[in-house]
């Protein structure tokens, strides 16, 4: 008897996450349940908690978290060399804290991934897109970018934040989104130069519902980053889907600063797609000279403070992570935004 109470007392954090990715599995199979009791049911009272609490605090407290933990890691290996605590009671108490952290990711914001696609939440088919479509969109990305054309500086951010919000408001319905949703404070990651190196330009922590983005990120693509971030606070799932909202909300807005950055970024992952064409180089002759110098110092400033080797490394294990979330193309995911601008346009031709 005092065995399966001890058993009881130190697995329990195993039961309970083992339980929870059996939940995962069901919601898999039953988006729609998982969208009425979770998205739309349990999440915005989480988010609304959780973000009225790290809101408190202008500094990133996932960041902080990482930090800590590796101290204590380290702290935990020298007290096993020194023979105070055993590998066994290391190995554990890793194993608990492990199992409590995916308990509350998928509590917390993680049940988001197995929602329905956002693409039939807000009502349009996938179309299949052709090379003739392909050029027929690029050419209007090209158009949309030269004629929004403007500078964006440091100084905007305060001002862009307060855009971004107020176009979510006003597109809620059009992005499928439930505003409020608690608060969003854009916070500056705490080791920005070494996450820089990962190709890391932002991310949301579901742990504590923040929006972190890093210091290093150029402005042009502040805007769209920033309202990508925010798109998974509101309860988006795959990263196109986030790029199709932060696109719509960007291009709607009435700030000229927003419309530039959507196109600027969708741009780019039309041009990841494009540079396979023939004449890709015409697409670029075709740019405003102002875009294009923007164009080529980003590649410039990216390729001078990104490390290929991490850059790499984490784009595997995000892949990993991505693919066990039910995002089946993985980091690939990021580019599928082309294909569901060309499809959401083709059903939605009179806006934007």
């Amino acid at each position: 008897m005092l065995k399966v109470k001890s058993i009881i007392k130190e697995g329990w954090p195993f039961i309970i996450a083992a339980l929870v990715v059996f939940l995962t599995r069901l919601a898999l199979h039953f988006p729609d349940i998982t969208e009425r009791v979770y998205s739309d049911g349990l999440y915005p009272l989480i988010a609304a908690s959780l973000s009225s609490l790290s809101g408190l605090l202008p500094f990133s407290l996932w960041d902080v978290f990482w930090a800590v933990s590796v101290l204590i890691l380290i702290a935990a290996i020298a007290a096993i060399l020194l023979k105070k605590i055993s590998f066994r009671l290391f190995l554990l108490r890793s194993g608990q804290i492990l199992a409590l952290m995916l308990i509350w990711f998928y509590l917390s914001w993680g049940f988001n991934y197995f929602r329905p696609d956002l693409n039939k939440r807000i009502g349009f088919e996938l179309s299949e897109v052709d090379e003739e479509v392909f050029r027929s969109s690029l050419d209007s990305i090209i158009s949309l970018v030269n004629n929004n054309y403007c500078s964006i500086l440091h100084d905007n951010y305060p001002e862009i934040d307060s855009a971004v919000e107020k176009s979510y408001s006003e597109h809620a319905s059009l992005t499928d989104i439930r505003y409020p949703n608690g608060s969003r404070r854009p916070k500056k990651m705490i080791f920005s130069n070494l996450i820089a190196k990962f190709g890391i330009s932002g991310y949301f922590g579901p742990f504590f519902n923040e929006i972190n983005l890093n210091k290093k990120i150029l402005p042009m693509e502040y805007p769209f980053l920033l309202a990508h971030e925010k798109a998974h606070q509101f309860g988006v799932g795959g990263e196109a889907d986030a790029n199709l909202v932060s696109y719509l909300v960007c291009s709607g807005s009435e700030d000229q600063k927003l419309r530039y950055s959507a196109a600027f970024c969708l741009m780019l992952y039309f041009f990841e797609d494009a540079q396979y064409l023939d004449d890709y180089g015409a697409y670029l002759e075709s740019l405003d000279s102002r875009v294009l110098e923007e164009l080529r110092f980003r590649q410039q400033y990216y390729y001078g403070i990104q490390n290929e080797a991490m850059e790499k490394a984490h784009e595997k294990v995000y892949d990993a992570y991505l693919k066990g979330n039910n995002v089946a193309q993985g980091i690939d995911n990021y580019n599928k935004v082309v294909e569901l601008y060309i499809s959401w346009k083709a059903r939605n031709s009179m806006l934007f």
